[in-house]
């Protein structure tokens, strides 16, 4: 999966254990030394309401990511 770090911008993320939508991806990390993607970060479920919650992302490791396909990224979680 030779995939730049941009090209992750605008991908849904979907778990197939269940089906659900996850969000789209925000960031992504990367290794520095080698510049290989270690994981893709989504936001995790914000309240409307309170503006001081934690932070909830949901970081998801490369070895967690099942396809990548044009709009879509198939991750186990």
């Amino acid at each position: 999966m030779g995939t730049k770090g941009l090209d992750f911008k605008h991908k849904e993320v979907i778990n197939i254990n269940d089906g659900k939508r996850l969000g789209f991806v925000q960031d992504v990390t990367a290794d520095l030394e080698s510049g290989v993607i270690t994981s893709i970060i989504v936001p995790g479920n914000t309240k409307l309401f309170n503006m001081f919650a934690g932070n909830n992302d949901i970081v998801i490791p490369w070895k967690n990511i099942r396809c990548i396909g044009d709009d879509v990224i198939l991750v186990e979680i």
